[in-house]
């Protein structure tokens, strides 16, 4: 089949599997709302600690010196990424910017299914939602604010019943810390039965490298377009699924990367 359902793949899923990959994946899920930010805790560590804790390298021999020095270059070119950015101002990027923003991730030509990352098995699980969090931004193409990249065949498949962003805007901007205005959030989305109706649990490893290698790219591009970005984890993956219009049972949302501009 050329276009295969998105729902087919869950012919060959094992639904022992399935369950428990889900089960581990939601034990790392956080609950954020505003019913219970002054009932929980990420933990009760001491900020001391924190600070020695986090930041750090890990040495296998602390107490040896046993290290070889390293010569290292100037932090230029293309392959150093920006410092994730503190606070966005409320500034719009033009449609144009962010096709360029995004072109990585799409295959070298339509004939070819490779893509511009590593894929284990060339299943590609990672599906990819770029959505506006812009006011009034004229090159917009399309009332919905939230569109689905169709890598292959160099296209955005327009998420319906998207016009408005104020449940996106609750679910990932409602954690605390003051971030500003990023204009766009990209969410990376695994799909379960892809990753795993061939590697099985596996699979899921899989998902979460082949995320990484993706996110990475759109930071290096964002720096050439003289855009900054900066990773986020701080949601709640059933909201998150809720506000795009998936099925949080097949779907789990892994990173969500805005990019947006600064002072």
């Amino acid at each position: 089949m050329k276009n295969i359902p998105h729902d087919y793949y869950l012919r060959f899923l094992d639904s022992v599997v399935h369950e428990q990959v889900l089960d581990f994946h939601n034990k790392g899920n956080y609950i954020i709302h505003e019913a219970f930010k002054n009932s929980t805790a990420l933990h009760f560590i001491d900020a001391k600690y924190l600070t020695a804790l986090t930041g750090n390298e890990l040495k296998l021999y602390p107490d040896l010196d046993i290290s070889l020095p390293l010569k290292t270059t100037e932090e230029s070119g293309c392959l150093y990424r920006n410092d994730s950015c503190e606070s966005f101002i409320n500034q719009n990027i033009d449609f144009s910017t962010i096709e360029k923003l995004v072109n990585p991730l799409t295959a070298k030509n339509i004939n070819n299914y490779k893509r511009g990352y590593p894929s284990g098995g060339a299943l590609y699980p990672i599906e990819v939602f770029v959505c506006s969090l812009m006011d009034d931004e004229s090159t917009w193409p399309c009332p919905e604010k939230i569109l689905h990249l169709l890598p292959q065949s160099a296209k955005f498949e327009i998420m319906q019943d998207t016009a408005c962003t104020k449940e996106l805007r609750s679910a990932i901007l409602s954690a605390p810390g003051n971030i500003g205005s990023p204009s766009v959030a990209i969410i990376y989305a695994a799909y379960l039965p892809k990753t795993m109706f061939k590697y099985r649990y596996r699979g899921y490893r899989l998902a979460l490298m082949e995320a990484g290698s993706m996110y990475m790219l759109i930071e290096l591009q964002a720096k050439k377009l003289k855009l900054r970005s900066r990773l986020w984890s701080a949601y709640t993956d059933t909201m998150v699924c809720k506000a795009i219009g998936l099925n949080p049972a097949v779907f789990l949302p892994l990173c969500v990367h805005f990019v947006g501009q600064t002072e």
